[in-house]
């Protein structure tokens, strides 16, 4: 059974998987992401609300291998692998806190594919992480905007027939600021997806609009890179507060509320790390059984997904066993929702009967039980420990 944490910063919810215990045992004792199996499929499964456990992204944290305390690979709910997020580190620093009995003052040096990150447990209980200073120059975004008067990439971006003022920021990865009167006015589906893949941003982008109700305070919806629309973006919050300082319409410390609640961001000019404080909180602790898409029985083989990430991890547990003599690969919680499209010769059928019988051979108590037991023995706590 694989394990996980489900948290939430702003309503930006995230599957915490803790793989920092994993000891490689291939040839290549420096890669152990090799030996957990994480595909895109799989994370697709993971996030879907309605036939998986429903999230906006995959988190791992992982052994480090450029001299921090751990490493943090983030996936989104389309199976794409971002270079950072805010609030998934902040949920990250969260976990990490609550499973080894952390106190106020904690920091965590965190290897990400945005570079070494900081987060810090407050004493508050919320997260205040250091984010590192800000991208401007378009190459290091990127971008193909250029430079404009403000020293940050600005430009006129025309989609679905309309005509944006823009300016563009990294944080480790993309992201463009809209500043708008009122951003609840636009339609974010239409809008965010045709700026998301712009040929002016090459590795797509995150969406911001903006409104600037006081120098100090900002609201902002946000259209994120491979998930949509979400209640929160850390690095977008981030990206927006720099962008619209260098623009003149904010100060270097502002309030910035999202759909799901409100940021701290901080930034004092060039050079200076922008600094993000805001909340993370558990939602629930869980198991996923044997037979769930994308995960094989205990005793069974793992076969490498077509769909693979590049130098893709493998979750700690059983992974998914191959489709039945003769079956095409399916994508079943896509493509049978209405029914089995393929009856005579299922490729899911022996995993849902495993299921069927694992169900069938314990009780709702026992298996609640096991869950309880599994969650309390990560937190080190006495067999029926409870969070109350």
């Amino acid at each position: 059974m694989l394990q996980f944490s489900k948290y939430q910063g702003l309503g930006n919810d995230f599957l915490v998987l803790d793989c920092r215990d994993l000891v490689p045992d291939g040839p290549d004792q420096g890669e152990p992401d090799r030996d957990i199996g994480l595909t895109p499929s799989l994370v697709r499964h993971l996030c879907d609300r309605r036939l998986g456990v429903g999230g906006d992204g995959v988190i791992l944290a992982l052994p480090p291998q450029q001299g921090g305390e751990l490493r943090m690979r983030i996936f989104n709910a389309d199976g794409t692998e971002p270079e950072m997020c805010g609030n998934g580190i902040r949920c990250l620093a969260r976990f990490l806190a609550d499973n080894d009995g952390d106190a106020p003052g904690r920091r965590w040096q965190v290897e990400t594919l945005a570079g070494r990150i900081v987060p810090e447990l407050c004493r508050d209980g919320a997260i205040r992480v250091d984010m590192g200073p800000p991208f401007l120059e378009p190459a290091s975004i990127p971008t193909t905007l250029p430079i404009g008067p403000a020293g940050v990439p600005q430009g006129i971006l025309e989609v679905e027939g309309e005509r944006f003022s823009v300016a563009a920021v990294g944080m480790g990865n993309p992201h463009v600021v809209i500043p708008v009167e009122d951003p609840d006015a636009i339609d974010l589906d239409r809008f965010g997806a045709a700026l998301e893949v712009h040929p002016a941003f090459p590795a797509r982008t995150n969406v911001h609009f903006v409104a600037v109700l006081a120098p100090d305070h900002l609201r902002m919806r946000v259209w994120e890179r491979g998930a949509g629309p979400t209640l929160a973006c850390g690095t977008g919050a981030c990206a927006t507060l720099v962008a619209c300082r260098l623009l003149g319409l904010s100060a270097a410390a502002a309030r910035l509320d999202l759909p799901g609640g409100p940021l701290w961001i901080e930034w004092a000019g060039e050079g200076a790390s922008v600094l993000m404080t805001g909340p993370a909180e558990v939602v629930f602790e869980g198991v996923l059984a044997p037979g769930f898409p994308g995960l094989e029985s205990e005793d069974g083989d793992p076969e490498p997904p077509a769909d693979a990430l590049h130098d893709s991890p493998r979750l700690p547990g059983p992974a998914a066993e191959a489709p039945g003599p003769g079956a095409d690969s399916i994508d079943c919680a896509s493509a049978c929702v209405t029914g089995c499209v393929r009856p005579e010769a299922c490729a899911s059928a022996e995993a849902r009967a495993r299921v069927a019988a694992l169900l069938e051979a314990r009780s709702l108590d026992e298996l609640v039980a096991i869950a309880t037991a599994s969650a309390a023995e990560r937190r080190g706590l006495p067999p029926g420990s409870g969070d109350g």
